[in-house]
């Protein structure tokens, strides 16, 4: 085996946690290696109110946490559209009968959430025994799966969120990682996931353009990946994305890259991590993670900045990234280059991030359409679903169906 297929081995067993874990479950925002990938083989791919719905049951209250699986439960989050009240909703897999619903927060004066968003946006993330549920500032979880009996409770950790909330929380060794880039203060966390004691605080430290908060939020969820087997926490945020130690909070490298409102999850692949810079900035870029110190000039491969989306996370399938813009302009790149290979208009309006299963991609719009395509070097669009309400969650995967949470409900879409 030569250097280089050393470390790509090292590469894709650290930096992907969950890979060992049963193809079933769906543990975390953009499934088992945060990736948006999928292991199932057989996935629908048409359907409507009357056709492949297994189950469909209605969430009560307001929020966009897309689900998340663990064997024959499926968590997800919700919230009063004031503010007032935070919940944590257990499903049961099989027959959509809701299973738990606690109420873990009260909350008398919450800060404004635009509309667009909701108090209860954050992804939870689950593990054998344990699920994790984060709503920003109002306060953090750790409830028991199987009696839904809440183990603790963190709510020390605050930001003015401005517009309200967005990172999901990750889990890596004993430590649950949390992102704060708020109005007022941008930092990133981790606790000790069996106490919920506060493990390291790091400031973000970045020289902002604008003394302005609106330059300064983020919504990014981060991703771990492992340079030489060592871990290293990538967490973009507005401005900037910095990469830490995950096991102390200690920075490594950074890339200065404008922008703003980044909510798109990092990936990696080809010896690149792919990062979205949201509202300006370079857009997308590809770097090289094996730097120290501003790798801005040295590291950085190329960029681009046509139609890239704001609000959606990538997906990168062998040699091409594929994504789609909240306007509704699906792109395809070619991942070593960031040459443009295809652009195609789907129409509607995006924000949950696709997905990949059983050789097709899966991009869900506001509208409540979720169009199938194949991956390929041209645009082919296979099907276009309605259902009756609209996206903003990102889809789940598990035992070859689709869970498919809209504003009201959520939905188990498999072929019959």
């Amino acid at each position: 085996m030569n250097t280089m297929r050393k470390t790509w081995f090292v590469l894709v067993v650290v930096c992907s946690p969950f890979s060992l874990y049963a193809a079933e479950n769906w543990p975390q925002f953009r499934g088992p290696e945060g990736n948006g990938h999928a292991a199932a083989t057989a996935l629908p791919t048409q359907w409507s109110e009357t056709e492949n719905v297994v189950w469909k049951t209605a969430m009560h209250d307001k929020g966009w946490s897309s689900p998340v699986i663990w064997g024959n439960q499926i968590w997800l989050t919700t919230a009063g559209a004031d503010g007032h009240e935070f919940f944590a909703l257990c499903i049961d897999k099989a027959t959509g009968k809701i299973v738990h619903d606690i109420k873990l927060f009260d909350v008398e004066k919450p800060e404004f959430c635009h509309p667009f968003n909701s108090y209860a946006s954050p992804t939870p993330a689950i593990e054998e025994g344990f699920v994790y549920v984060h709503f920003g500032t109002y306060g953090t979880a750790c409830l028991e799966t199987t009696t839904g009996r809440i183990r603790w409770k963190q709510q020390e950790l605050t930001c003015n969120h401005y517009r309200g909330p967005g990172s999901s929380p990750i889990i890596f060794e004993d430590l649950l990682i949390l992102t704060f880039d708020g109005f007022d203060k941008q930092f990133v966390a981790a606790l000790n996931k069996t106490t919920g004691a506060i493990v390291w605080n790091k400031a973000r430290n970045i020289d902002y353009p604008s003394a302005d908060g609106d330059f300064k939020k983020a919504f990014v969820t981060p991703a771990i990946v492992a340079v030489n087997g060592t871990p290293q926490l990538i967490s973009p945020s507005a401005a900037a994305t910095i990469t830490y130690a995950p096991r102390t909070g200690q920075e490594l490298w950074r890339v200065e890259h404008g922008g703003m409102n980044v909510a798109a999850r990092p990936l990696f692949g080809h010896g690149k991590l792919y990062i979205s810079t949201g509202d300006g900035g370079f857009r997308l870029f590809a770097v090289r993670p094996d730097g120290s110190g501003d790798v801005t000039r040295s590291h950085v491969d190329w960029k681009f900045n046509k139609s890239v989306p704001s609000r959606t996370s990538l997906l990168l399938i062998d040699d091409l990234l594929y994504m789609i813009h909240e306007g509704g302009v699906a792109s395809c790149l070619e991942a070593r280059t960031g040459q443009p290979v295809w652009q195609h208009r789907l129409g509607g309006n995006f924000s949950a991030s696709p997905i990949f299963g059983a050789g097709r991609i899966y991009f869900c719009s506001q509208e409540g359409t979720v169009y199938v395509m194949a991956p390929g070097r041209s645009p082919k669009v296979l099907a276009a679903n309605k259902l009756d309400d609209g996206f903003m969650a990102s889809p789940a995967v598990s035992d070859n169906a689709l869970f498919l949470r809209t504003k009201t409900h959520l939905y188990r879409i498999e072929q019959k």
